[in-house]
C-alpha cells in the first residue's frame, strides 16, 4: 500500500557514502552551487567538521583529516570546485573492489582431510625410511581416520585410510593393517555443524 505524503529512503537517490547520512549529502550538493570558491572551501570546511562527528571512530586513523576530505570530493562527484587542501587525486581507493584473494585450500585431492594431511602426504612421498617417517606415517593415518569419522560420514574403515595414503603417495606409503594399530577414536565428540548456522 502506498501513502502519498510520505517519504520513503528506498524511493531517493542512493547516497554515495551512507555512512554520513542524507543531510550531510544534501550540504555537499548544496555547497557544490555556491558562487564562489571561498564562500564553497567555507562551507566544504563546516561540512568535514560534521563528517567527523557523524564517524567519531575516523579520529583513530592518524590521516583522518585526509580520510575526510577524499570522502567529501567522493560525495561531490567530483564536482565541487574548491582550492582542496589536500591531495584528493587517490580518492577512489574507497571505492575500488579488492581483488579477489586465492582459497588456501587449493589443490587438496579430498577435501575432507584438509590441506595439512595433504602437505605431509606429499612430505612423506619423497622421506627416506626411518624412524621419523615411520613416526609421521603413524601420526598422519590417525589424523586421516580422526577427519574420516568427522567428515566422512562417520566411516571408520580402516582400509580407506590405507588405500587414500597409497593412493595419495602414488604407492610410496603402504599401510600393513595386519600390524599397524589405529588410535581409539571417541564417537561421542560432538561433531562439526555443517548448516552454517551459529551455536546455540
Amino acid at each position: 500500500m502506498e501513502i502519498k505524503g510520505l517519504d520513503y529512503n528506498t524511493q531517493r537517490e542512493s547516497l554515495l557514502m551512507p555512512e554520513y547520512g542524507r543531510e550531510i549529502q544534501k550540504m555537499v550538493d548544496h555547497a557544490i552551487t555556491l558562487p564562489t570558491k571561498e564562500e564553497r572551501l567555507r562551507c566544504a570546511k563546516s561540512i568535514v567538521r560534521l563528517m567527523e562527528t557523524k564517524v567519531p571512530q575516523i579520529r583513530e586513523n592518524a590521516d583522518f583529516q585526509q580520510t575526510l576530505w577524499d570522502h567529501l570530493y567522493l560525495m561531490s562527484n567530483k564536482a565541487l570546485d574548491i582550492d582542496w587542501p589536500f591531495d584528493v587525486s587517490g580518492a577512489e581507493k574507497f571505492h575500488a573492489k579488492p581483488q579477489p584473494m586465492p582459497l588456501p585450500q587449493g589443490g587438496i585431492h579430498l577435501r575432507h582431510y584438509g590441506k595439512l594431511v595433504n602437505e605431509l602426504l606429499d612430505r612423506l612421498t619423497d622421506m627416506p625410511d626411518g624412524p621419523e617417517r615411520d613416526e609421521l606415517i603413524r601420526l598422519t593415518a590417525n589424523q586421516m581416520k580422526r577427519d574420516l569419522v568427522q567428515w566422512g560420514h562417520g566411516s571408520m574403515d580402516d582400509e580407506k585410510v590405507a588405500d587414500d595414503m597409497a593412493r595419495l603417495t602414488n604407492g610410496a606409503v603402504q599401510l600393513d593393517l595386519q600390524h599397524f594399530t589405529f588410535e581409539r577414536v571417541n564417537m561421542s565428540e560432538p561433531q562439526p555443524k555443517r548448516n552454517g548456522k551459529k551455536r546455540k
